[in-house]
C-alpha cells in the first residue's frame, strides 16, 4: 500500500482516483472545484478543495509524506507547471505529471517532474499499433525498441510446440505466457502445444515483432 497524493480531479484525475482505490491505496485527492472533489470522495481516503500553486496550501499538505504525488491537471499547462515545481521544491519524493505535447513533456520534466505521462501520443501509438494489424490484441511498449505483445496465434502454428516453433531462435522473440479461455498460462514449457482458442503473451524488438507475424 502506497500513500499517493493526486492533484487534478478532472476525468483523467476521477479514473486515476478509481484505480488506486481498486488497488487498496491512500489517496488524498486535491481540486480547485468543489464539484470534481465531491465526485471523488467514495474513492479516495481523504480530499480537500485546494490550489495546488499556493505555497501555503501546499505546505500544509506535508508532501514528503507521500510516496508518489500525482499531478494530473490537464486544462491548465501553467497550473500543471506551477504545481509540479513547488511539490518538488517541497520536498515530495517522487512526481509525475501530465502532458500534452512534446514541449509540455521537457518543461515538466526540467522543472521538477520526475516522470511524465503522455496520455495522447501513447494513446496514439497504442490505436496504431493495435488496429493496424489483424494479430495485435494488446500492446505495452517497455521503452522505445521493446514491447510485450499480447497477439492471436498464426494459423500454420496450431498444433504446434513451442519447441517446434523455436521462435526464440528464429525471430529473436520470447513466449511468455498463454492466454486459454480467458485465463493467463504462466507454466509453460517447450513441450506445451498452441491450440485455436489460445492467444500468446510475447516479448521483443518491435521491429522483430512485426517482422514476424507480417505486420507493416
Amino acid at each position: 500500500m502506497k500513500s499517493i497524493l493526486l492533484v487534478g480531479l478532472g476525468r483523467f484525475g476521477r479514473h486515476i482516483a478509481k484505480k488506486l482505490d481498486e488497488l487498496n491505496h491512500q489517496v488524498m485527492a486535491i481540486d480547485i472545484n468543489e464539484k470534481r472533489v465531491e465526485a471523488v470522495l467514495p474513492y479516495v481516503t481523504n480530499a480537500q478543495i485546494g490550489d495546488g500553486t499556493d505555497e501555503e496550501f501546499v505546505r500544509s499538505l506535508g508532501v514528503r509524506n507521500f510516496d508518489v504525488c500525482i499531478v494530473a491537471i490537464g486544462d491548465n499547462f501553467q497550473s500543471s507547471l506551477e504545481t509540479t515545481s513547488l511539490l518538488k521544491e517541497m520536498g515530495a519524493r517522487f512526481v509525475v505529471s501530465r502532458a500534452a505535447r512534446d514541449v509540455q513533456k521537457k518543461f515538466l520534466l526540467r522543472n521538477g517532474a520526475d516522470e511524465v505521462v503522455y496520455l495522447e501520443r501513447q494513446l496514439a501509438e497504442w490505436t496504431a499499433m493495435r488496429y493496424s494489424s489483424d494479430h495485435i490484441l494488446d500492446y505495452v511498449e517497455l521503452d522505445g525498441d521493446y514491447a510485450i505483445f499480447e497477439v492471436a496465434i498464426p494459423d500454420e502454428w496450431y498444433g504446434k510446440t513451442i519447441g517446434q516453433l523455436n521462435v526464440r531462435n528464429k525471430h529473436n522473440i520470447n513466449i511468455m505466457a498463454l492466454r486459454h479461455d480467458g485465463k493467463m498460462r504462466m507454466d509453460i514449457t517447450s513441450d506445451t502445444a498452441l491450440s485455436v482458442n489460445d492467444t500468446m503473451l510475447i516479448l521483443g524488438r518491435i521491429k522483430d515483432v512485426q517482422k514476424c507475424f507480417h505486420i507493416q
